[in-house]
């Protein structure tokens, strides 16, 4: 599927994408899902070819690139059907580091951002709370000033890579106000900070999920990210980018749920014929390959908004509400062409519909999207 947004360039990286998937990725990836995680080794191999700075400074290793080279990163990305192997890279590149490149200072852009961008560190980023998913000015974690330290005391929930990341960006509050709260670098192997346990989830296998526990946990001053008190509006900023590349992994299971059932309706005999010469058949996936291709213009529309710098709050609103419903809709449909062998584990149609399920709720539930939408009218 062509795009008016996109060049030779992205197409080159898009290839480049691909290859290491057939090469890297689906051949190992059931392992992966069995083991509950991806391996550390293939995240290092993206980062060495280059694949994990592309809106960072050139000065550590980035590509400079704008939001559309970005998007075009996360979505063939999204053209696996491991969701977990996906989620794992795009919260490294696009929900969590984005957390240092906007905020970080001078100091901590020299000291942590080489290693994120090469991949020799993943990060996580530490919001969601047993007591506060969409709604983030509802956190109780706590962090409090003493002399050179801050002290986090508190809990997180629900948090990808949570297990085996290096780096952590946590919110925490830090003053009474609803949205006062601060963001903090918290590094693995920090006294009092421990993972309380890995979570087992319906899909997304093959993305490590953990509740982590902040216990009197003693971090440098000099580990505050970017203002005091102002961390609400960081993060609300950074879940633009988030919400794009959740709206391109949706795409990207719509796309490749669509190719896998075209062909397989093709060659699958029943009734005398291929399903395929059934018209409810060929009709229900040409509206929803209509439906995506439509989705898919947008997204991009919206990713070209950035680049001019534009408010994009309702769009972006819009567009994880509309791709997170709609990868629903659409995997679904082409796991009931699958029959019976679309519920079969270890199928990629089977394993799309799982994986397709929280994108409806991670990252903002499809409710708060259109709420976010309606509040600009």
């Amino acid at each position: 599927m062509g795009s008016i947004y996109i060049t030779p360039e992205h197409e080159q990286l898009r290839e480049q994408i691909a290859r290491f998937i057939a090469r890297e990725v689906e051949p190992h990836a059931q392992a992966w899902e069995d083991a509950g995680m991806t391996p550390r080794e293939v995240l290092r191999k993206m980062g060495d070819a280059g694949l994990f700075g592309l809106m960072y400074s050139s000065a550590y290793g980035g590509a400079e690139a704008d939001a559309l080279t970005n998007l075009v990163f996360a979505e063939a990305l999204s053209q696996s059907t491991f969701g977990g192997f996906i989620i794992t890279v795009l919260v490294h590149t696009d929900m969590a580091s984005p957390h240092l490149h906007h905020a970080g200072s001078a100091a901590q852009l020299d000291k942590y951002m080489p290693d994120v961008i090469a991949g020799r560190k993943i990060t996580a980023v530490g919001i969601t709370e047993p007591g506060a998913g969409s709604d983030v000015a509802g956190i109780k974690t706590t962090a409090k000033r003493d002399g050179d330290h801050w002290v986090i005391n508190g809990t997180k929930l629900f948090i990808t890579n949570g297990v085996h990341a290096d780096l952590y960006f946590v919110a925490a509050k830090t003053t009474s106000a609803r949205h006062g709260m601060s963001m903090f670098i918290v590094e693995k192997g920090t006294p009092g900070f421990t993972v309380g346990r890995a979570l087992k989830k319906s899909g997304w296998l093959s993305s490590d999920t953990a509740e982590l526990v902040f216990d009197n946990v003693r971090i440098p001053a000099a580990n505050l990210l970017g203002e005091e008190n102002k961390g609400f509006y960081s993060v609300m900023k950074n879940f633009q980018t988030e919400r794009i590349a959740l709206a391109a992994m949706a795409i990207g299971h719509c796309t490749q749920a669509l190719k896998m059932t075209i062909d397989f309706v093709r060659q699958r005999q029943a009734f005398g014929g291929p399903l395929f010469d059934k018209q409810v058949v060929r009709q229900r996936l040409a509206m929803c390959d209509a439906k995506v291709q439509a989705a898919r213009s947008f997204m991009y529309d919206c990713a070209w908004r950035v680049t001019q710098k534009q408010d994009v709050v309702q769009q972006v609103s819009m567009l994880k509400a509309l791709t997170g419903e709609l990868v629903n809709e659409v995997v679904q449909t082409c796991q009931q062409f699958h029959g019976g062998m679309g519920y079969m584990r270890e199928t990629a149609i089977e394993r799309l519909w799982r994986d397709a399920r929280v994108l409806a709720i991670g990252g903002g539930a499809t409710e708060v999207m259109l709420d976010e939408v309606a509040k600009r009218y």
